[in-house]
């Protein structure tokens, strides 16, 4: 058995959304998320983030570009007195059919053999369904945020028939539930 996780989608559901992030200097981690992050590890939960980040392949940044944004992200969540465990980033274009492009699984599936994670005792969470239609693929939870493209994909939602195990107002929301729901049967 192993580890239970909580996967977090970055842009829109962890920082502002701005399409397409380009520089480290415009990231703003949303309101609560620190607090959200603090909250799920203290609960001895793992706290991972995987990333589309197509942006590189169509060349609005470079892969450095998206270290120094994932290093300002620590800092910042550093200075909050919290940490994600683990980033993972997909920077293929949507065209190139890879595994590793949300919705698609590989991601998942690599932090999972990396970190020793149940998967489908996880949770994935974002302000997309591609973000979260993972956690339905590997047997986990699913929670979308209301934040970023939230609303949008809310109605999305509705008209695929899809429907999240949680929609949040934001991530702090979304751990506040995970929380709830798991009292007592967080394993270490």
């Amino acid at each position: 058995m192993g580890r239970r996780a909580i996967f977090l989608d970055r842009d829109g559901t962890i920082n502002e959304e701005m399409d397409y992030l380009s520089s480290a200097e415009d990231f703003r981690l949303l309101p609560r998320t620190a607090a959200a992050v603090r909250l799920l590890r203290g609960h001895g939960l793992l706290v991972i983030v995987v990333t589309n980040q197509s942006g590189v392949a169509r060349g609005y940044f470079t892969e450095e570009d998206v270290a120094a944004i994932h290093e300002r992200m620590r800092r910042d969540l550093a200075r909050a007195r919290t940490r994600v465990d683990a980033v993972y980033s997909c920077l293929h274009h949507p065209d190139d059919g890879c595994a590793c492009r949300k919705p698609g699984t590989l991601l998942f599936q690599q932090a999972a053999q990396d970190l020793c994670l149940d998967l489908s005792a996880s949770y994935f969470v974002g302000d997309k369904l591609s973000d979260i239609l993972p956690g339905q693929s590997l047997g986990g939870g699913t929670i979308l945020v209301l934040t970023g493209y939230g609303q949008q994909e809310q109605e999305l939602a509705r008209q695929q028939d899809f429907q999240p195990d949680y929609i949040a107002d934001d991530l702090y929301s979304a751990a506040e539930w995970i929380i709830r729901r798991n009292e007592g049967t967080v394993r270490l």
